[in-house]
């Protein structure tokens, strides 16, 4: 979630910075890697053949479909972090379903808290969480806070003083102000992720920010409501628990160390953890600094890969040309794609008119269009064949892959797949299908927000 005047800002800043260019992704629709996948449980790195007993296994139980063979070896390509097996993954639908989830875990905390976010802002949501890590924080629970500079651009600055007094560990990322940096200046460089580690135990991660907009319900699951927002925003999020955590807290840690935050107090940060469930799962952190953006790749091998059915939803969905490309040549080798997007209530004019100029493209090619018409839907999923989901903070368009430090997660398993696909297909039943028709017959000042709007699509 990016809010009008910080897309002004990031906007000018961004110009002033420039921008990075999209990795050549050519090679994901012509070769294979030949390699072994890595798989690791609690005790470490799995052998060989237990990996691919592990693949032979997945196989199986999908239908010997090739896209696992497929998009387990390009991961492992292009992310390098390993498949992680033996986790429960959870999905928690709205912001008061994850925030009590969220809440329960950090009263619970007996070591430390890791919180990273794109916004925290300082209402009632931001009032409740900031309650909840003073207690732990007063109880000798140490509380390490990360908060994106745009993110927060509207929060007063008092509300990260209170913490900080209390000895919160309290690091803004990338200030906007050059004074405040410990490092080079670029303001495009912004941190999208949403991350909570508890004791190193448990994890959560989706798109949900600390916002008031999470904290009423967005009555999934209801009859079709009427025209007006009948609660708070759409959104996803899951937790985990198990060995995989240690992953996505090895990337808030070196998120702090990379900003130059002040020397955390020494805790259990890794702990060794026994296996809660069975899903295998990847995590997935993308950031600019690296040579090319690993959610772009993951995104664009997903759609490569895809055999049977499609399933996206996203807020800002913005598609490089590329994906456009990928997406229509998916359609045509008979995957069942759909996209599901804000309609109505979309909270970014400027990112929708930058998306919809592809849409045409889209449904020429035989892509399926949904426009989600009960609130604004801040979700970021895309489900491959039912087999395998990816998750996270990235949004479907070029800043999150050029210019965002973003965190996914890729989930293998047919029961969470099967999980997905229903929530998909439940949104589904709250949107209304956008045709070629509606987009040839769209208003002029639609087509004209498009064209004036395309230059700056990377920035938004």
């Amino acid at each position: 979630m990016i809010r009008a005047k910080e897309i002004a800002a990031a906007c000018c800043l961004a110009v002033a910075a420039g921008c990075a260019t999209l990795p050549d992704t050519e090679f994901l629709s012509e070769r294979y890697v030949a390699q072994s996948a890595r798989f690791e449980n609690a005790r470490g790195p799995l052998t060989a053949r237990r990996s691919a007993a592990i693949v032979a296994e997945l196989k199986r139980r999908s239908g010997d479909l090739d896209v696992l063979d497929k998009q387990i070896a390009l991961e492992q390509e292009i992310v390098g972090s390993p498949l992680v097996v033996g986790n429960r993954v959870t999905l928690l639908e709205d912001g008061p379903a994850t925030y009590k989830a969220m809440l329960a875990a950090i009263a619970g905390a007996k070591d430390h808290v890791n919180i990273e976010s794109y916004i925290i802002e300082d209402g009632e949501a931001g009032e409740r969480f900031a309650e909840a890590l003073l207690e732990r924080q007063a109880h000798g629970v140490q509380v390490n806070v990360i908060y994106d500079s745009v993110g927060a651009l509207a929060t007063a600055p008092a509300f990260f003083g209170r913490l900080s007094q209390a000895g919160v560990n309290v690091l803004e990322f990338n200030p906007v102000n050059p004074a405040s940096l410990k490092k080079a200046w670029a303001p495009n460089h912004r941190d999208h992720r949403k991350l909570l580690v508890v004791d190193g135990r448990a994890a959560f991660l989706g798109g949900i920010n600390i916002s008031n907009v999470y904290s009423a319900g967005s009555g999934v699951g209801r009859s079709r409501p009427g025209p007006d927002p009948a609660g708070g925003w759409r959104d996803t999020d899951i937790e985990i628990e198990g060995p995989a955590v240690a992953e996505f807290q090895k990337l808030f840690l070196d998120t702090w160390e990379k900003q130059h935050g002040k020397t955390l107090a020494a805790r259990d940060y890794l702990p060794r953890i026994a296996s809660p469930g069975t899903e295998i799962v990847r995590a997935v952190g993308s950031t600019p600094d690296d040579p090319y953006s690993l959610i772009y790749l993951t995104l664009i091998s997903a759609i490569t890969n895809a055999e049977k059915q499609l399933y996206i939803t996203n807020a800002y969905c913005a598609p490089s040309h590329n994906q456009v490309d990928l997406l229509v040549a998916a359609a045509a080798r008979g995957v069942d794609v759909r996209i599901l997007v804000p309609g109505p209530h979309n909270d970014q004019p400027l990112t929708k008119s930058a998306g919809r100029g592809a849409y045409g493209d889209l449904l020429k090619g035989g892509v399926k269009m949904f426009e989600y018409d009960p609130t604004m839907i801040h979700t970021k999923t895309i489900v491959v064949d039912g087999l395998f989901s990816v998750f996270g903070s990235s949004n479907f368009d070029s800043r999150s892959a050029q210019a965002n430090e973003e965190l996914d997660i890729t989930v293998y398993d047919e029961g969470f797949g099967a999980g997905m696909d229903a929530v998909f297909l439940r949104d589904l039943e709250q949107a209304h299908p956008y045709r070629l028709e509606d987009f040839q017959k769209r208003p002029a000042r639609q087509r004209i927000s498009e064209w004036l709007i395309a230059p700056f699509a990377p920035l938004l």
